[in-house]
């Protein structure tokens, strides 16, 4: 009977002793260091090393290829095509026209005209600068994931047994420490925000909930082993303001949530997602709101200006795309954020892919199916850059009608106008491309006013008027759009 024994004894001493081990790492290098706001430099040693493989991997793929006289992919960075500089459209249809048509004395409609268009279709057919946004950033080399479009771990042995032993490392020993930290920051967010909801001196139930929120979001980011690099922190958002940011993934929240906490905005969920809300609103004013209030503009600005009013309330979270976009780009924002009347603290976020793609594609890929995905990665590594508050402008004028008399006139950009206006400060600070297109159009199909504008464009052509180029206002396309945009702000909440 002992002989059955003696090894269950051992085994059971042996789980008990991994067991602790593992219990004192997470507790003594991560739990401990997140409590207090600190970093030990291991997540950035971790980075260094990795591009050092990076590059080490890079060199033996070129040689490879070398060899076997094989050509890299490389990936077009610039577009498929090459395209022209872009013209107006009186310039581009005058090229088209030929010489003949300037002896001309009234502009009419031509046949070349034609050629004009299908040129431009063509060329958004092949290399569309608007749904390659909602796809996965192509790398420059291969980062040793198989989700890569590379398959160059089959060039030499030396790549082949690198590239299984990162397999080994991901899934069996980061992906297990991973899961353990995002259950232990979720379970701790839940648990100590309920508990600090009961204290009834308002002060001090925000002051922990402010600090029980930071030491939860830092867990949850050392979860998906981040490294961020904030910048120009003297421009962090300040209460009672409204924070806007360019938004690529649901951990956008927890990337900015790392550094101060917000006020998010969202609509109210079910299951877990709706127990964390649940417990989050009661110990710091966080906006939920019912499916049947989203789509009311009115009460959704009530309660946005109610928060904002109030200076002793965290600012406000918003994401104003209402969509994932792949950190290429910083799509249309929608107008609802900046008709507060408050000010507006811009935040760029860009992402490095060739650790890991941070991007959701929510028509790709679940939630539980993206987080896998995150957790399996080698690292998310980001920029965040805290840009200048911004304001509405007003311009105020003043004429001399008689002696001693003026006339006083204001002339101030509408919200349409502001919003574009702190899209591009984000798109120039993040090295994104500015496009003045909806993300909407991820599943949604292109608006008939869209179409109607380029029929406009063209038809100043024909009346010979002077055309302001393909982009000259897109105010009044914005404007039709009656949907307030808090229906997607909050990604966190849902896609």
């Amino acid at each position: 009977m002992t002989w059955f024994t003696f090894p269950a004894d051992m085994l059971c001493r042996c789980l008990g002793i991994s067991v602790t081990v593992w219990l004192t790492i997470l507790i003594v290098f991560i739990i401990v260091p997140a409590v207090l706001g600190v970093s030990l430099g291991i997540r950035r040693l971790y980075m260094r090393t990795l591009l050092k493989i990076f590059e080490w991997a890079t060199s033996r793929m070129e040689m490879g290829a070398k060899e076997k006289n094989h050509q890299l992919y490389k990936p077009y960075s610039y577009g498929i095509i090459a395209k022209e500089p872009p013209l107006c459209w009186q310039q581009g249809i005058q090229e088209l026209r030929g010489s003949a048509s300037c002896l001309r004395l009234e502009p009419e409609f031509e046949m070349a005209d034609i050629f004009y268009f299908c040129r431009r279709g063509v060329e958004s057919i092949v290399d569309d600068e608007v749904t390659k946004r909602f796809s996965a950033q192509e790398l420059e080399s291969w980062n040793l994931l198989t989700r890569s479009n590379y398959n160059f771990r089959h060039i030499s042995l030396r790549l082949t047994v690198l590239w299984g032993l990162g397999v080994l490392i991901r899934y069996c020993i980061l992906l297990p420490l991973r899961v353990t930290l995002a259950v232990t920051g979720i379970g701790l967010l839940i648990v100590l925000t309920t508990v600090v909801g009961f204290l009834p001196n308002r002060k001090l139930r925000f002051f922990l909930s402010e600090k029980a929120h930071l030491m939860c979001y830092r867990i949850c980011v050392r979860a998906l082993t981040a490294i961020i690099t904030y910048h120009n922190r003297e421009n962090k958002p300040k209460n009672g303001c409204i924070c806007v940011a360019n938004h690529t993934t649901p951990i956008d929240v927890i990337i900015l949530a790392n550094d101060g906490c917000y006020s998010l905005v969202g609509q109210v969920q079910g299951g877990l997602m709706g127990m964390m809300q649940r417990a989050m609103v009661k110990s710091s004013p966080h906006i939920w709101f019912e499916r049947s209030e989203v789509k009311d503009r009115h009460l959704v600005a009530k309660r946005l200006g109610d928060h904002v009013a109030d200076k002793t309330k965290q600012p406000i979270l918003i994401f104003p795309e209402g969509t994932c976009i792949n950190n290429t780009s910083v799509m249309m924002f929608k107008k609802g954020s900046f008709e507060i009347g408050c000010t507006v603290y811009p935040v760029a976020i860009k992402y490095d892919p060739q650790f890991g793609d941070a991007f959701w594609n929510s028509s790709k890929f679940g939630m539980v199916n993206y987080l896998l995905r995150m957790m399996s990665s080698w690292a998310i590594v980001c920029s965040v850059w805290y840009l200048p508050p911004m304001n509405i402008e007003v311009k105020i004028f003043v004429t001399t009608l008689q002696r001693n008399i003026w006339s006083i006139t204001e002339e101030g950009e509408d919200a349409v106008q502001f919003a574009n206006r702190v899209k591009a400060a984000i798109a120039a600070q993040g090295g994104l491309t500015d496009l003045i297109w909806d993300g909407g159009l991820k599943r949604e199909k292109v608006k008939d006013a869209f179409k109607e504008e380029q029929q406009k464009l063209y038809s100043k052509v024909l009346v010979g008027e002077q055309d302001q180029g393909d982009h000259s206002d897109t105010k009044h396309l914005e404007d039709e759009n009656p949907e307030d945009d808090k229906n997607n702000q909050d990604s966190t909440e849902r896609q």
